[in-house]
């Protein structure tokens, strides 16, 4: 079958009001299921995967792939309005849409996160259509050690997310390394911190964690300080973000949207170290880097870039090696089962039609997010205008039910309860609390591969360095580690009190 045959093939089967209609919904309930903190995409997208199983099999995957899409943008909302990421995705948006909401920029906040998202949504499609095939091959070229130096690569994100105490910024992160350490052993099967309790077997449920590190600090310094919130609005500002806006943070958009294709098309690293990195980058070559955990909107603009960016990107091992590519297309996978079809090579010589048809949707869903986000700020943005007295309550009981649906657990309750009094303190204290979110998201994988690299070669360090990809990694790593180096001792030098020199 010709390349336009292929098209006229996928348009026949996505060339109706239900497929259409299917796409719309499906980002529709994303973005809704994404703001809701604690909801998350992932469950979203397994909450509607049982309306798949009666519908064609292009319109169910459409939907599932229309909920994801809407999902990771979703999350977005809340980390801007109310400092609580409705997706892991959006956690380093946080860093910088909090800020300006509390500026009365929120409504500039949420318009760049819009614009960056469908921008490397289109970005990500595209990479998906024209580039599966080389990428998919590519990632393969990835093993334990190839991980291991691209994940202690990542790492390094910590000295850009630090604050002004690249000190603190470690300690937070050895605290996020400890955390992630409890549960069981996955290489030999031990308890690790657990103190015999069975509901720590499993490890701290992320979303758990996650939650009360952003959102529970908040409701309890309302409890201290209840005067300084009475009553208290923020101003919107401008409704939407300016051309200028956009131009000044391009650069950064397409950058963080090729980090998320490349990270997207390797199975198991995810969106939210993609966002991470994406920002840390933005953070590092930006001319305003010092502005940036202030309310910079170009840190926005990495973010969303960065987490969008690994939206399509999961698809390209899906679809051409059968292999998912993160939690969410584990589940969409199980769609493509369920109507008889087995994602991987030979489904381009048989399902071709589905193929071109989920390309096509894939395009349109871009178009379909833009028009749904920007009626979703409209209507989301109110909530920054009420009241925090009657907001937070609120606040409180979604991340409750959030957190206790995950898993139906009330132990996951006390652990984000338990969380909220350490990001309290962090908070009180001027410890960052990026640097332990990143180190408790990219901890277990570390380790993990370690582990994986040194069964593989009986223990023999050399097989981290076995090829041209882990030295690539490993040069990335020693220049950003001299980089901080340069930077610390540049920050000594023009601090009188730190360098011995009495001031003027």
């Amino acid at each position: 079958m010709s390349f336009l045959d292929s098209i006229a093939a996928g348009l026949s089967l996505v060339g109706n009001i239900e497929a259409f209609l299917a796409l719309f919904v499906g980002v529709a309930i994303g973005v809704v299921g994404g703001a809701i903190p604690g909801m998350s995409a992932t469950m979203a997208v397994a909450l509607t995967l049982p309306f798949t199983f009666a519908m064609q099999p292009i319109t169910g995957i459409l939907l599932l792939l229309g909920v994801y899409k809407g999902g990771i943008f979703g999350g977005s909302i809340p980390a801007i309005l109310i400092k609580t990421p409705g997706t892991p995705a959006s956690s380093a948006t946080i860093l910088d849409g909090y800020p300006m909401a509390e500026k009365g920029e929120a409504g500039r906040a949420l318009g760049m996160a819009l614009w960056a998202s469908c921008t490397a949504d289109v970005i990500s499609n595209l990479a998906l259509i024209l580039f599966a095939g080389w990428l998919a091959s590519f990632a393969l070229s990835f093993g334990p050690p190839e991980f291991f130096t691209l994940i202690l690569f990542s790492l390094t994100i910590i000295a850009g997310v630090s604050g002004e105490s690249l000190l603190r910024g470690a300690l937070s992160a050895l605290l996020g390394l400890l955390l992630a350490t409890i549960g069981l052993d996955l290489v030999y099967g031990t308890n690790r911190f657990t103190f015999g309790d069975p509901n720590m077997m499993g490890g701290l449920n992320f979303i758990a964690v996650l939650i009360g590190l952003f959102a529970i600090p908040e409701i309890l310094a309302m409890v201290w300080h209840p005067t300084a919130h009475v009553g208290k609005t923020r101003s919107l500002g401008k409704n939407w973000v300016s051309f200028a806006d956009y131009r000044r943070s391009f650069k950064s958009i397409v950058r963080g949207s090729f980090i998320g294709v490349f990270l997207g098309s390797i199975p198991g690293i995810g969106a939210a170290p993609s966002a991470f990195l994406s920002y840390s980058e933005a953070r590092r070559t930006s001319k305003n880097k010092e502005n940036f955990g202030k309310g910079e909107i170009e840190g926005v603009a990495a973010s969303e870039a960065g987490n969008n960016g690994v939206a399509g990107a999961t698809l390209i091992p899906l679809l051409a090696l059968g292999v998912p590519g993160d939690v969410i297309t584990a589940i969409i996978i199980g769609a493509f089962m369920i109507h008889g079809l087995q994602p991987g090579p030979m489904m381009f010589i048989l399902n071709v039609d589905i193929i071109y048809g989920l390309f096509i949707g894939l395009i349109v869903s871009s178009v379909f997010l833009f028009m749904i986000g920007s009626v979703a700020i409209r209507g989301f943005k109110y909530v920054a205008d009420i009241p925090k007295r009657i907001l937070i309550p609120a606040v409180l009981v979604l991340c409750i039910y959030g957190v206790f649906a995950v898993n139906n657990n009330i132990f996951d309750v006390g652990v984000m309860f338990a969380m909220g009094w350490v990001g309290y303190l962090m908070v009180r204290y001027h410890i960052p609390a990026a640097p332990f979110l990143i180190a408790f998201i990219l901890g277990p994988l570390l380790e993990d591969n370690f582990r994986q690299s040194m069964l593989m070669s009986g223990s023999d360090p050399t097989i981290l360095v076995r090829g041209p990809i882990t030295w690539f990694f490993w040069t990335l790593t020693l220049l950003t580690i001299v980089a901080i180096a340069r930077a610390g001792v540049r920050a000594v030098k023009n601090n009188p009190l730190l360098s011995g020199r009495s001031g003027p």
